[in-house]
Protein backbone atom coordinates (compact mmCIF):
# COMPACT_ATOMS: atom_id res chain seq x y z
CA UNK A 1 0.00 0.00 0.00
CA UNK A 2 1.59 3.74 -0.53
CA UNK A 3 0.28 6.85 1.02
CA UNK A 4 0.63 10.48 -0.11
CA UNK A 5 0.95 13.27 2.20
CA UNK A 6 0.08 16.71 0.15
CA UNK A 7 0.91 20.00 2.16
CA UNK A 8 0.21 23.09 0.77
CA UNK A 9 2.45 25.04 3.05
CA UNK A 10 4.50 27.73 2.35
CA UNK A 11 7.21 28.21 4.72
CA UNK A 12 9.97 26.15 6.17
CA UNK A 13 9.06 24.85 8.63
CA UNK A 14 5.62 24.50 8.06
CA UNK A 15 2.80 23.67 10.43
CA UNK A 16 0.94 22.60 7.52
CA UNK A 17 3.74 19.92 6.70
CA UNK A 18 4.30 18.73 10.42
CA UNK A 19 0.45 18.00 10.49
CA UNK A 20 0.93 16.13 7.31
CA UNK A 21 3.93 14.05 8.89
CA UNK A 22 2.05 13.45 11.90
CA UNK A 23 -1.26 12.44 10.18
CA UNK A 24 1.16 9.59 8.23
CA UNK A 25 2.54 8.69 10.91
CA UNK A 26 -0.58 7.84 12.76
CA UNK A 27 -1.70 5.63 9.40
CA UNK A 28 1.79 3.85 9.63
CA UNK A 29 0.92 3.26 12.98
CA UNK A 30 -1.99 1.55 13.03
CA UNK A 31 -0.96 -0.56 9.44
CA UNK A 32 2.44 -1.57 11.20
CA UNK A 33 -0.24 -3.21 14.34
CA UNK A 34 -2.08 -5.39 11.51
CA UNK A 35 1.19 -6.57 9.83
CA UNK A 36 0.61 -3.92 6.61
CA UNK A 37 3.93 -2.81 5.18
CA UNK A 38 3.46 0.99 4.00
CA UNK A 39 5.00 3.26 1.22
CA UNK A 40 4.95 7.22 2.27
CA UNK A 41 5.45 9.83 0.06
CA UNK A 42 5.41 13.31 1.40
CA UNK A 43 4.02 16.05 -1.38
CA UNK A 44 5.30 19.65 -0.80
CA UNK A 45 3.34 21.84 -2.93
CA UNK A 46 6.00 25.01 -2.64
CA UNK A 47 8.32 23.36 -4.35
CA UNK A 48 5.86 22.79 -7.18
CA UNK A 49 4.22 26.47 -7.11
CA UNK A 50 5.76 27.58 -10.68
CA UNK A 51 5.52 24.17 -12.06
CA UNK A 52 1.38 24.25 -11.58
CA UNK A 53 0.84 27.87 -12.61
CA UNK A 54 2.78 26.82 -16.05
CA UNK A 55 0.68 23.93 -16.21
CA UNK A 56 -2.54 26.13 -15.70
CA UNK A 57 -1.37 28.04 -18.80
CA UNK A 58 -0.27 25.75 -21.10
CA UNK A 59 -1.91 22.46 -20.43
CA UNK A 60 1.38 20.35 -20.16
CA UNK A 61 3.13 19.68 -16.33
CA UNK A 62 6.71 19.29 -15.98
CA UNK A 63 8.32 15.90 -15.05
CA UNK A 64 8.34 16.77 -11.17
CA UNK A 65 4.32 17.99 -11.24
CA UNK A 66 3.71 15.11 -13.56
CA UNK A 67 5.39 12.91 -10.88
CA UNK A 68 3.91 14.40 -8.22
CA UNK A 69 0.24 13.85 -10.17
CA UNK A 70 1.36 10.32 -10.83
CA UNK A 71 1.42 9.71 -7.23
CA UNK A 72 -1.49 11.16 -6.05
CA UNK A 73 -3.55 9.41 -8.59
CA UNK A 74 -1.85 6.06 -7.87
CA UNK A 75 -2.06 6.19 -3.89
CA UNK A 76 -4.00 3.59 -1.80
CA UNK A 77 -4.75 6.74 0.62
CA UNK A 78 -4.40 10.51 0.75
CA UNK A 79 -3.77 12.65 3.13
CA UNK A 80 -4.38 16.32 2.22
CA UNK A 81 -3.46 19.77 4.24
CA UNK A 82 -3.80 22.84 3.23
CA UNK A 83 -3.09 26.38 5.40
CA UNK A 84 -6.24 28.54 5.49
CA UNK A 85 -6.13 31.65 3.51
CA UNK A 86 -8.69 33.70 3.59
CA UNK A 87 -11.83 31.17 5.03
CA UNK A 88 -10.43 28.84 2.43
CA UNK A 89 -7.94 26.70 0.83
CA UNK A 90 -4.67 28.12 -0.07
CA UNK A 91 -4.91 29.07 -3.76
CA UNK A 92 -1.50 26.65 -4.54
CA UNK A 93 -3.74 23.98 -2.54
CA UNK A 94 -7.09 24.26 -5.37
CA UNK A 95 -4.19 24.99 -8.38
CA UNK A 96 -2.88 21.71 -7.59
CA UNK A 97 -6.40 19.87 -7.15
CA UNK A 98 -7.71 21.61 -10.25
CA UNK A 99 -4.89 19.68 -12.44
CA UNK A 100 -6.39 16.16 -11.21
CA UNK A 101 -8.84 14.55 -13.75
CA UNK A 102 -11.64 14.86 -12.22
CA UNK A 103 -12.16 10.59 -12.01
CA UNK A 104 -9.03 9.99 -11.02
CA UNK A 105 -9.87 10.35 -6.77
CA UNK A 106 -13.24 8.58 -7.32
CA UNK A 107 -13.76 6.05 -4.31
CA UNK A 108 -9.98 6.53 -3.23
CA UNK A 109 -9.71 7.13 0.88
CA UNK A 110 -8.92 10.56 1.92
CA UNK A 111 -8.03 12.17 5.22
CA UNK A 112 -8.91 16.13 5.14
CA UNK A 113 -7.05 18.67 7.18
CA UNK A 114 -5.90 22.33 7.96
CA UNK A 115 -4.04 24.78 9.83
CA UNK A 116 -4.52 28.43 10.76
CA UNK A 117 -3.96 30.83 13.57
CA UNK A 118 -6.80 30.59 14.82
CA UNK A 119 -9.92 27.81 15.48
CA UNK A 120 -12.24 30.33 14.08
CA UNK A 121 -11.44 29.09 10.94
CA UNK A 122 -12.38 25.49 11.57
CA UNK A 123 -15.44 25.14 9.41
CA UNK A 124 -13.01 25.37 6.65
CA UNK A 125 -12.94 21.52 6.59
CA UNK A 126 -16.62 21.48 6.21
CA UNK A 127 -17.40 23.86 3.97
CA UNK A 128 -14.36 24.19 1.67
CA UNK A 129 -11.97 20.90 1.84
CA UNK A 130 -14.99 18.42 2.14
CA UNK A 131 -17.43 19.56 -0.26
CA UNK A 132 -14.01 19.76 -3.11
CA UNK A 133 -12.96 15.63 -2.35
CA UNK A 134 -16.96 14.82 -2.31
CA UNK A 135 -17.04 16.67 -5.97
CA UNK A 136 -14.09 14.53 -6.85
CA UNK A 137 -15.75 11.44 -5.56
CA UNK A 138 -13.29 10.74 -3.11
CA UNK A 139 -13.85 8.45 -0.08
CA UNK A 140 -13.28 10.98 2.44
CA UNK A 141 -12.83 9.78 6.34
CA UNK A 142 -15.14 11.27 8.93
CA UNK A 143 -13.04 12.77 11.14
CA UNK A 144 -11.20 15.77 9.75
CA UNK A 145 -8.25 17.49 11.68
CA UNK A 146 -7.90 21.32 11.98
CA UNK A 147 -4.72 22.17 13.95
CA UNK A 148 -4.93 25.94 15.32
CA UNK A 149 -1.80 27.66 16.73
CA UNK A 150 -3.13 26.44 20.11
CA UNK A 151 -3.87 23.31 19.14
CA UNK A 152 -0.40 22.12 18.99
CA UNK A 153 1.00 20.52 22.66
CA UNK A 154 -2.59 20.46 23.66
CA UNK A 155 -4.39 17.55 25.11
CA UNK A 156 -7.36 18.77 25.04
CA UNK A 157 -9.72 19.20 28.33
CA UNK A 158 -13.02 17.65 29.59
CA UNK A 159 -15.26 19.20 26.73
CA UNK A 160 -12.89 18.86 23.56
CA UNK A 161 -10.81 16.24 22.16
CA UNK A 162 -7.23 17.44 21.46
CA UNK A 163 -4.87 17.55 18.67
CA UNK A 164 -3.14 14.21 18.75
CA UNK A 165 -6.54 12.31 19.84
CA UNK A 166 -8.26 13.62 16.71
CA UNK A 167 -4.85 12.76 14.65
CA UNK A 168 -4.88 9.01 16.09
CA UNK A 169 -8.58 8.65 15.16
CA UNK A 170 -8.29 10.22 11.58
CA UNK A 171 -5.28 7.86 11.50
CA UNK A 172 -7.35 4.89 12.97
CA UNK A 173 -10.26 5.39 10.07
CA UNK A 174 -7.86 6.09 7.18
CA UNK A 175 -5.85 3.53 8.14
CA UNK A 176 -8.88 1.09 7.83
CA UNK A 177 -10.25 2.25 4.75
CA UNK A 178 -7.05 1.48 3.03
CA UNK A 179 -6.37 -2.21 4.55
CA UNK A 180 -10.40 -2.57 3.41
CA UNK A 181 -9.43 -1.37 0.05
CA UNK A 182 -6.26 -3.32 -0.54
CA UNK A 183 -8.24 -6.43 0.01
CA UNK A 184 -11.21 -5.41 -1.72
CA UNK A 185 -12.52 -8.45 -3.95
CA UNK A 186 -15.76 -7.31 -5.42
CA UNK A 187 -15.45 -6.60 -8.83
CA UNK A 188 -19.00 -6.19 -9.38
CA UNK A 189 -19.25 -3.69 -7.54
CA UNK A 190 -17.36 -0.08 -8.49
CA UNK A 191 -14.99 1.67 -5.85
CA UNK A 192 -17.60 4.27 -4.53
CA UNK A 193 -20.42 1.76 -3.81
CA UNK A 194 -17.87 -0.89 -2.23
CA UNK A 195 -15.96 2.12 -0.44
CA UNK A 196 -19.45 3.21 1.31
CA UNK A 197 -20.03 -0.15 2.35
CA UNK A 198 -16.58 -0.21 4.24
CA UNK A 199 -17.52 3.42 5.40
CA UNK A 200 -20.63 2.20 6.55
CA UNK A 201 -19.23 -1.03 8.43
CA UNK A 202 -16.66 1.04 10.42
CA UNK A 203 -17.13 1.45 14.11
CA UNK A 204 -15.71 4.54 16.04
CA UNK A 205 -15.26 4.82 19.90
Amino acid sequence: MKLVAVSAGLSTPSSTRLLADRLAESVRGELAGQDQELETEVIELRELAVAVANNLVTGFPAPPLAAAIDAVTGATGLIVVSPVFTASYSGLFKSFFDLIDPDALTGKPVVIAATGGTARHSLVLEHALRPLFAYLRAAVVPTAVYAASEDWGSGGDAFTEGLPARIRRAGGELAALMAARASEETPEDDDVTALERQLSDLRFD
